[in-house]
């Protein structure tokens, strides 16, 4: 059954591709076909693992091996990497169903399904590997399907430039992130995951020269592999590849940002909770980086009007939650979370798919509105998902998301403290934005323009069956597993799969922590409908008092302007540089070019000799025979 949990995505993607001379339809039901079995398989596994303690490593074949030093292919099944199967296999199953209707006029159907089966193939390396090579190749897989599946549309400009920038902007955090490893290899002499964390204690203090300083070696790795995790799940300063990613379908958004490759940096931090343990520094540069994108991406979204950009800013406003309460040491706090965000992510994603599919592709939140009557299951979904996301008391958000705050409390330190403080005012914004867009889009007076109320309609069962799934996910899934994962049988749940040398005691929580997200959140619903619905003058005189700061958020705290500045351009001179001076006036030039005309000169010259007359042969022989006796004296 482990082996199939690994292998069956890849053979969908494989088979599905393959037959598609028989018609798109068996490459949709086979791709989504094997990632059901998967998802099914995946919860089989889960439950075995709470209820009979049924976990192991599983090899699929020695990978390498040299002396001492070896590394297999595997399957670890441990808790953690039991709750990252379901997120990841159940969310992609319900993506590929979602596909089927969404991708419905699309002439590369196979294509897409092949990429989407193959997408969910390299997250599952990444999360059943038991060392740091094949979380490696996995890492990079993701990459690369990233890349494929947000160019998709690759007779579309944007999308071709917006999966470049993806792939170079991962491409800085994953040079970090082979750094780490190579620091794991040459002091630790091997990289699978259990000799690691076993000699971790032993190199605590070690401190190493790099670059001329000297560093502590666990704080250096820390580092590094933090690095990777900043690209891997767009933290701040390598965020910029995540909004420009809503250029692909909208399943590949969904997929990329609820259940697949922004949850691998989250999932690498929690996987080395043995390392980060061991370096306060790392921890806190953790938080510090998690608090800034939190804040950051809330901020930029209160004023985005791209329907999927809004929630693509949410994702990386969520993603700074996980990482600050790992930073605090609460890495079951950040699973929890990844958990239950990837069930009312995915189902805000699809149900905004949803829209832009009945819309004819319209995406402007502004030329939207009045459409609930329309749009009644699309409607409910997206208020529940709004509703979870934002931590509407009793729903899977709310376990999860308040957690965070209330364990970053619990830490009693100023980082701790400072994570409180901004993960309640980032709780606010994005009760804030979700709403607007909720508004925006579903309610208000009707703003399209070429389309007429008459021709909108909810999507078909194909479409929303994945959404009534992904509603009870966002309803139940906090509530059913809040236990197992950070309450009273947590201890139970992760055995040894995560280290907390420091533990958090839960009658330190003051009242008003409990009350105040809560009471926020609710508050957040009337003053939205009443800015966004009721009486629009009054944003209107707010942002025209404030031109700059909204003109500031609007253009995302000018991030690619000032890495257009600082990297695109002057890269772009120097490119120019040794092209036109390097490549063409050198290269060129005295490489083929050269020899080529040298060749061309001698042939015209040559050619002379060509004229029909004996003595012009005889001269050119005797050239030749001359030439020959001298190698020949020469040599000899």
């Amino acid at each position: 059954m482990q082996y199939a949990v690994l292998f069956l995505p890849l053979f969908g993607a494989l088979f599905g591709y393959l037959i598609k001379y028989f018609g798109d339809i068996f490459s949709q039901l086979i791709t989504t076909l094997f990632v059901c079995i998967t998802a099914i398989l995946s919860i089989i596994l889960f439950y075995n693992g709470i209820s009979k303690g049924d976990y192991g490593n599983y090899i699929i074949y020695e990978w390498i091996t040299s002396g001492n030093f070896i590394v297999n292919w595997s399957i670890n099944i441990d808790p953690l990497s039991s709750i990252m199967l379901v997120v990841v296999s159940s969310v992609s199953a319900l993506v590929h169903i979602y596909s089927i209707g969404y991708m419905e006029h699309d002439p590369d159907k196979p294509r897409f399904m092949s990429y989407l089966s193959l997408f969910t193939f390299a997250m599952l390396v990444l999360v059943v590997s038991d060392n740091f090579l094949q979380l490696f190749f996995g890492w990079e897989g993701v990459g690369l399907c990233s890349y494929l599946l947000i160019g998709f549309w690759y007779k579309k400009n944007s999308a071709n430039k917006a999966a470049i920038k993806a792939f170079i902007v991962n491409r800085v955090g994953d040079f970090g992130f082979a750094i780490g490893i190579f620091l794991i290899f040459m002091y630790f002499g091997t990289v699978n995951y259990d000799e690691v964390f076993n000699l971790i204690p032993e190199f605590s203090k070690r401190e190493i020269n790099f670059i001329g300083l000297n560093f502590n070696l666990i704080t250096l790795i820390c580092l590094f592999l933090f690095i990777g995790a900043m690209g891997k799940s767009a933290q701040f300063f390598l965020h910029t590849w995540l909004p420009d990613a809503m250029e692909g379908p909208t399943p590949v958004s969904a997929l990329i940002h609820a259940a697949t490759m922004v949850t691998a940096g989250v999932f690498l931090v929690v996987r080395c909770s043995p390392i980060f343990e061991y370096s306060e520094v790392a921890l806190n540069f953790v938080a510090i980086i998690g608090m800034i994108t939190a804040f950051f991406a809330a901020s930029v979204a209160l004023v985005q009007n791209d329907i999927k950009r809004i929630i693509a800013y949410s994702t990386c406003s969520q993603l700074g939650y996980m990482f600050f309460a790992a930073g605090i040491g609460a890495y079951h706090v950040a699973i929890f979370h990844l958990f239950t965000h990837a069930f009312f992510k995915a189902l805000l994603f699809l149900g905004s798919g949803s829209v832009i599919h009945s819309l004819k592709e319209e995406q402007d939140i502004r030329n939207m509105g009045g459409i609930w009557k329309q749009m009644p299951f699309t409607w409910i979904a997206m208020i529940i998902g709004t509703l979870a996301l934002t931590g509407f008391p009793f729903l899977s958000g709310y376990y999860s998301k308040d957690a965070i705050i209330e364990f970053a409390y619990l830490k009693q330190t100023n980082i701790g403290y400072a994570a409180t403080a901004v993960g309640i005012v980032t709780a606010f914004m994005t009760a804030i934005y979700s709403w607007r867009l909720i508004l925006k889009t579903f309610h208000g007076k009707f703003n399209n323009e070429n389309l007429s109320k008459s021709e909108i309609h909810d999507s078909r069962v194909i479409i929303i069956f994945p959404l009534g799934i992904l509603v009870l996910g966002s309803i139940f899934a906090g509530f059913i597993f809040k236990d197992f994962l950070i309450g009273k049988y947590y201890d139970l749940f992760w055995l040894d799969s995560i280290l907390v040398l420091n533990k958090f005691d839960h009658s330190l929580i003051p009242n008003w922590i409990l009350f105040i997200t809560p009471m926020l959140v609710i508050f957040a619903i009337p003053l939205s409908f009443y800015l966004f619905i009721k009486n629009n003058k009054v944003l209107d005189d707010i942002i025209n008092k404030n031109k700059k700061i909204y003109n500031f958020l609007l253009n995302k705290w000018y991030f690619d302007e000032v890495y257009s500045f600082l990297f695109v351009k002057p890269t772009k001179v120097l490119g120019s540089f040794f092209w036109k001076s390097g490549d063409i006036k050198t290269i060129d030039r005295f490489g083929p070019d050269g020899i080529s005309k040298i060749i061309k000169i001698i042939s015209k010259k040559s050619s002379k000799f060509q004229s029909g007359y004996i003595y012009d042969y005889a001269f050119v022989m005797l050239i030749g025979l001359s030439l020959l006796l001298t190698i020949f004296i020469f040599y000899k």
